[in-house]
């Protein structure tokens, strides 16, 4: 791997000479009306018929024989420009585009070009406009980019009131959540109903659930990249809405009109403020509220110099009175620097901050408390750099290391004065990573995406490493021997190779076969035994006792567009093994425990399924529907009888269906159903009576027996515009909507009890099924919207 960078460095290096017959043209393509550049807009050669796509900064350049040429930028919603550029030798052309005009009657539901889902390249990959993801009907009216990915193929979540989501079968440590390149460890606010995202601060969305690129790495199942506005170069612009719950506010403007600028991004939750009169004394100081703000600046050096620092802070409170206490939440930082080198070698470089943490305290007296709180943080640097070889060849390569330090659980009670720690020792590791990967057209049929990933894992002191003896299956292991580790020295490392590969062929124009392999690696782990992830749950690093988690995915689909690109559809399978996937002994002790190691289990998993896609692009009435039959299992040496069981999220049946109506200039109309086959769980199959009480006993050790009821819900939503202009400064929308239409009751668990009162000698003891639903009823909701440009 060193070599083969080496020599891509010298190639990139020595390329006047290498390419002295060909000139570039390279540049940024960016918004008019903005100055934000953007993400995979297209230069192409019309005589050539070759073409650039733009990256995550805006940039493009190709390299072709000398000559004039007719040059067409597009994207998606903007007019479509032509240039003819006399390229006898390089040249750097920057492209503002318009938007196009607009088009009455019609709705737009896509997120790239006409016939980019058959030509490019990626496969097992969802994009959504943020202004498709606006129209979606929601909770309480907040906009939400976790909700929207949910309705697309293959991502489920296990209910109402759970954080995260899950992505073929994988579970929710499983993914990869970036903002701005930085990871966030909890993407959701009040438990799962609300994500981390202000959807007036984001730009571009994109879920990669399988063909991951080389250049990413740390998940096995999915990365969800989620990049920020830059702000508005050119003129003053502020975006904001009130809810019935909470209200947001963004202002973004230039500092130096088209070469720096800024966006703030702040969202606060009322719900405690408008509770407050209706508390008893009991109660009366309670909070109850979630906020967050994201900010974003750039400043644009020279022409080959620019960067960017912007932060994520975020989070929930809940307090009950004074006695008791509970918050959460997410803190980003991230400083990037783009350098081109020349006009085919671009580079950044990014330094990033993440801390998640949480914290609980009980009692008001400072005699009596008791204060817990745990984090992971997390420091990393990442350099990259994109070669354009030449129009059929791009070159990708550079590497990233991250400092991490685990507090698992930092606790102080205080009882009549006597205090009591109880805390646990910080952990600290290394994770580092170097790639390489090439994406490369063969002729006008095949392309190909290949690369290779090498990652490397250091468990490290200060601290005591445990070293546990062996047990039956199923049961807690002893502790051998503590070994103490100094500061930083290593104890145990882990190195993995990971290879990846994504394959197109061109069966037409219209359609196309897809296939792609990967192996990737995690190096930390979720530790929870709950129904649904907790913000309390606690990440551990890989260990000399907890092995890195892999996993190999392969994927094959077919892409095909119809009648002039108004239907899309597209179609897949996959298969997924995943090795040294962490479960627990019955009865885990999995809080405050300084030898967890010694409760878990390791075991094997497989997920497997078909995904279909159709989706209406163009015309009055838009949307898609989306279909995966799926299997997700596990398999774990004392769990079981040791046999292939099904995961907490495996659920055979996933429909969703999103629609979208526009029916004038000011009324517009959408609606979303989906339904979920019931996710499994562990019910007794006996029990014990004793002495009136009844003890559940599952006497085949049997996991996830039975299913919860199905799934399945109605949101509609109607969107007004009063006097839409679009040459007004105030322009705002309200918008109407219903959760849960027709008031179903999803089980989010089921439980057991048994009946109130004294039993009757000689009669038995009745138990019933207790179904939990989050939200049983119908949720309506209206919200304003605005905008206002300067």
């Amino acid at each position: 791997m060193k070599h083969i960078i080496s020599f891509i460095l010298l190639l990139a290096m020595v390329h006047p000479t290498f390419g002295q017959d060909r000139t570039t043209l390279s540049g940024y393509i960016k918004d008019g009306s903005s100055g934000e550049t953007l993400i995979g807009a297209t230069a192409y050669i019309k005589e050539l018929g070759v073409g650039s796509t733009s990256n995550e900064y805006g940039f493009y350049s190709i390299s072709v024989e000398p000559g004039t040429y007719t040059i067409e930028y597009s994207y998606l919603g903007f007019e479509t420009l032509s240039r003819q550029v006399d390229l006898t030798e390089n040249q750097t052309v920057d492209i503002e585009m318009g938007d196009a005009a607009e088009i009455l009657e019609e709705v737009v539901v896509v997120s790239e070009a006409e016939d980019q889902n058959v030509t490019d390249l990626e496969m097992s990959v969802n994009k959504l406009d943020i202004n498709t993801i606006k129209s979606i009907p929601t909770l309480l009216g907040e906009v939400e980019i976790i909700r929207a990915l949910q309705l697309l193929p293959g991502i489920t979540t296990v209910g109402e009131g759970a954080t995260g989501f899950n992505v073929r079968g994988g579970s929710i440590d499983q993914n990869l959540v970036l903002l701005d390149e930085a990871p966030v460890y909890n993407s959701s606010h009040l438990f799962g109903f609300f994500s981390v995202f202000n959807p007036d601060a984001v730009k571009d969305v994109k879920l990669y659930k399988g063909g991951i690129p080389s250049r990413y790495g740390g998940r096995l199942s999915s990365i969800l990249d989620v990049r920020m506005k830059e702000g508005n170069s050119k003129k003053f612009t502020m975006n904001g809405g009130i809810g019935l719950i909470f209200s947001r506010l963004s202002i973004e403007a230039p500092l130096i009109k088209n070469k720096a600028s800024f966006i703030v991004a702040g969202r606060r939750s009322y719900i405690d403020v408008l509770a407050q009169p209706f508390l008893n004394d009991d109660l009366d100081g309670s909070v109850l509220n979630f906020y967050d703000l994201t900010l974003k600046g750039n400043y644009n050096i020279n022409e080959r110099n620019r960067v960017f620092v912007s932060g994520y802070f975020g989070r929930d409170n809940f307090g009950f009175g004074e006695d008791a206490g509970f918050n959460w939440g997410n803190s980003t930082g991230t400083l990037r620097w783009n350098h081109l080198f020349s006009d085919r070698l671009f580079s950044n470089i990014t330094f990033y901050y993440s801390d998640y943490d949480y914290k609980l305290s009980f009692g008001a007296e400072a005699t009596n408390s008791f204060d817990w709180d745990a984090s992971i943080v997390n420091y990393s640097v990442k350099p990259e750099l994109t070669y354009f070889l030449n129009p059929n060849n791009v070159i990708r390569f550079g590497g990233q290391a991250i400092a991490y330090e685990f507090e698992p659980g930092r606790a102080v009670g205080v009882s009549e004065g006597e205090v009591s720690d109880i805390s646990l020792d910080k952990r600290y590791a290394i994770e580092g990573g170097v790639y390489l990967e090439n994406e490369q057209d063969f002729g006008e049929k095949w392309s190909l995406n290949y690369g290779l990933r090498l990652s490397y894992f250091n468990y490290t002191g200060k601290g005591d490493a445990f070293e546990f003896g062996d047990a039956p299956a199923g049961f807690r292991r002893p502790i051998t021997s503590t070994t103490y580790f100094d500061q930083w020295e290593s104890i145990e490392t882990y190195t993995n190779l990971e290879p990846r590969l994504s394959v197109k062929y061109q069966l037409n124009p219209v359609s196309s076969l897809k296939a792609s392999y990967m192996r990737t690696a995690q190096y930390l782990h979720l530790i929870s035994n709950t129904t649904a992830s907790t913000p309390v749950d606690v990440w551990l690093p890989s260990t000399n006792n907890i092995a890195p988690q892999t996993a190999d995915q392969v994927a094959a689909g077919y892409f095909r567009n119809f009648q002039d690109n108004t239907y899309e559809l597209s179609t897949e399978l996959y298969y997924k093994k995943m090795n040294n996937l962490v479960d627990y002994i019955d009865g885990a002790d999995l809080l405050l425990n300084p030898a967890i190691e010694g409760d878990l289990l390791v075991g094997e998993g497989r997920a497997y399924g078909w995904e279909v896609m159709l989706k209406k692009t163009k015309g009055r009435l838009g949307g898609w529907g989306s279909y995966t039959l799926a299997r997700s299992e596990r398999q774990v040496p004392g769990i079981n009888a040791s046999e292939w069981y099904p995961s907490r999220f495996d659920q055979l049946h996933n429909l969703t269906l999103s629609l979208f109506y526009e029916l004038n200039k000011k009324w517009s109309f959408s609606s979303t159903f989906t339904y979920l086959s019931g996710t499994p769980t562990t019910f007794a199959t006996s029990r014990f009576e004793q002495q009136g009480y009844v003890v559940p006993h599952n006497a085949n050790d049997v996991r996830n027996n039975v299913r919860i009821p199905d799934y399945h819900r109605l949101d509609i939503a109607a969107t007004w515009v009063p006097g839409r202009k679009p040459d007004k400064k105030w322009q705002g929308e309200w918008v109407f909507s219903i959760y849960n239409l027709y008031q179903r009751r999803n089980a989010f668990s089921v439980y057991f009890r048994q009946q109130e009162g004294r039993v009757l000698a000689d009669q038995p003891t009745n138990t019933e099924a207790i179904r939990l639903s989050v939200v049983g009823s119908m949720i309506p909701s209206i919200s304003y919207n605005f905008k206002f440009n300067q």
